[in-house]
């Protein structure tokens, strides 16, 4: 009878101590962060897509927010404008929304442009030089690509300019993706010569639509996104690989050069062509 009772005290006292690991285990932890100063975001990509004249342009100022936040603040009030020396394109806000678009802007590839942000008594600027880019020409299709030979690979094809260096941004959207896909490319080993780039995704399917977006970017932003997406690529997520760098683009903050701020003023010329899978 004793060692019945025993069994039983002992059982219960595991079950107990069983029940209290479960219950330490659903404690709420509060991670105390430090909270940064809030620096600008400036969004700036001038794109000229080939067969539309490009004056319709827009740029969005926001600025970084606490980790947790569920907002991202925009910047209102703001005065920007860009000029290429001999004309000036002002970007007026949309109230409220922190987007300031222009109707006249002039695209001319080969010029260079100079972004004015002036907002909290502060302003910042970035010159660059708009940039061409060739058309895509084709678009073929692999049913038979991948290591195992069962994966459908999709290639574009461009014929690069063989007197200049070139370097491209190249975007993929599609229906079987939340957000855009990015990659770089230059013309170091293709001088001259027809280029082609590949895209593979195990979610592809028939019927499913891939656009290509090809933009002619300089070699300062080609480097500059090159860093970037290791940096986005590169984590994996794991926790114990090294903490993202900060990567600064080409704005210059002429009143406090301290407080910088983030994004890069760029100028592209793109094409796009818009492929579904057989």
């Amino acid at each position: 009878m004793v060692k019945f009772i025993y069994k039983i005290t002992t059982f219960l006292i595991l079950l107990l101590l069983v029940a209290f690991s479960f219950v330490s285990c659903e404690d709420v932890i509060d991670v105390d962060l430090e909270n940064a100063s809030p620096r600008l975001v400036i969004e700036s990509s001038i794109l000229w897509k080939k067969g539309t004249n490009g004056n319709e342009q827009k740029i969005k100022l926001t600025t970084t927010a606490d980790y947790f936040s569920n907002t991202i603040p925009v910047v209102s009030g703001a005065t920007i404008f860009i000029t290429n020396g001999t004309n000036t394109y002002n970007f007026v806000e949309n109230p409220g929304t922190g987007e300031y678009v222009c109707g006249n802007f002039n695209c001319v590839i080969g010029e260079d442009y100079e972004l004015t942000v002036i907002t909290n008594g502060e302003t910042y600027t970035a010159t660059e030089t708009f940039q061409a880019v060739p058309t895509i020409d084709s678009v073929t299709q692999n049913n038979e690509g991948g290591f195992l030979g069962d994966e459908i690979e999709v290639k574009y094809f461009f014929q690069d300019n063989g007197t200049t260096n070139d370097f491209y941004l190249v975007q993929f959207n599609s229906n079987f993706t939340l957000l855009p896909e990015y990659d770089v490319v230059n013309d170091e080993f293709f001088q001259g010569n027809q280029m082609f780039g590949l895209y593979s995704n195990e979610d592809m399917k028939p019927n499913d639509t891939l656009t290509f977006t090809l933009h002619g970017i300089s070699q300062r932003y080609y480097n500059y996104l090159n860093v970037l997406l290791g940096i986005a690529g590169g984590n994996g997520g794991s926790p114990f690989s090294t903490a993202p760098a900060t990567v600064r683009g080409n704005f210059v903050n002429q009143t406090n050069p301290d407080n910088f701020a983030f994004g890069y003023f760029s100028l592209s010329e793109i094409d796009s062509k818009t492929y579904v899978i057989q």
